[in-house]
């Protein structure tokens, strides 16, 4: 009954696997594809890659992306940290569940109802679509993945260190710089990683918040493949995935640098 069970489950995430991840590996072996038809094998080449830098409309596309996801990482850390030392420190605080249930909206929020209501603000405010709006669209989508990222590092965090500081004379905001925020920097730069990660590969929201000028690289893959494949799109979409794959796999292990770290007692390097 045991070997029935355990062949069943091996076949069940072999099966699973597999369905999520093959289409990816037939994607990223076609981009090495030296024929012009997509569907038709003709050998092993690299010249869709070297052609993508011929292509002027997906290069400035992967240059908005990369500086959207880099100013919206930034700010949704800096803010996610922020609501991650609210939640963590000031109690019960008046206000609490709203301010927790506003946090984690758009970690349950469906991605069309949060795109299509930031697009109403911005046009009911009578503001410009482009850069600024996609960038604080994606700050308000990933700062909710920083804040669980460096919440959960807190609650483990020893709060002895903090007190010793103080009683040694050490202000609270300096005690923050040079004790609080050394400690919990893993689990700060693995909430930017996983932020950078998830604006970087956003298509719904961009689509209802861009404007002139900032088509990013989804949104411009995405235009491209409803006219039909080209073997340049299996390049671009190669080179996205392993970017987006080496964010993940860096925030993973700088996560778990840090509770290593923090087992340790000492900050995680």
């Amino acid at each position: 009954m045991r070997r029935g069970l355990s062949a069943f489950n091996t076949i069940s995430i072999a099966l699973g696997l597999a369905f999520l991840y093959l289409p990816i590996a037939i994607l990223v072996i076609y981009s090495f594809n030296a024929s012009r038809l997509v569907a038709v094998w003709g050998g092993w080449s690299t010249r869709w890659y070297a052609a993508l830098l011929d292509d002027v409309a997906m290069r400035e596309a992967a240059a908005a992306s990369f500086a959207i996801a880099a100013a919206s990482a930034a700010a949704a850390t800096v803010l996610g940290t922020l609501a991650a030392l609210a939640l963590t420190r000031l109690g019960r605080f008046r206000g609490r569940l709203a301010f927790s249930a506003m946090v984690y909206a758009p970690l349950v929020m469906p991605e069309v109802i949060t795109g299509l209501s930031l697009l109403l603000m911005f046009v009911a405010a009578d503001v410009d679509r482009g850069f600024l709006t996609v960038t604080a669209a994606h700050t308000t989508l990933t700062m909710c993945f920083v804040t669980v990222v460096v919440q959960s590092r807190l609650a483990a965090f020893d709060r002895s260190l903090e007190e010793a500081a103080m009683d040694l004379g050490c202000p609270p905001v300096r005690t923050f710089l040079t004790v609080t925020l050394p400690l919990v920097a893993p689990a700060v730069v693995a909430g930017f990683l996983l932020a950078f990660s998830l604006s970087l590969d956003d298509l719904v929201i961009a689509s209802f918040t861009t404007g002139p000028g900032a088509t990013t690289l989804p949104m411009r893959i995405y235009s491209e493949v409803r006219l039909g494949v080209k073997p340049e799109i299996n390049a671009i979409c190669t080179i996205l995935v392993a970017v987006v794959a080496v964010a993940i796999f860096a925030a993973a292990w700088i996560g778990r640098g840090a509770e290593a770290g923090e087992t340790a007692g000492l900050p995680a390097k």
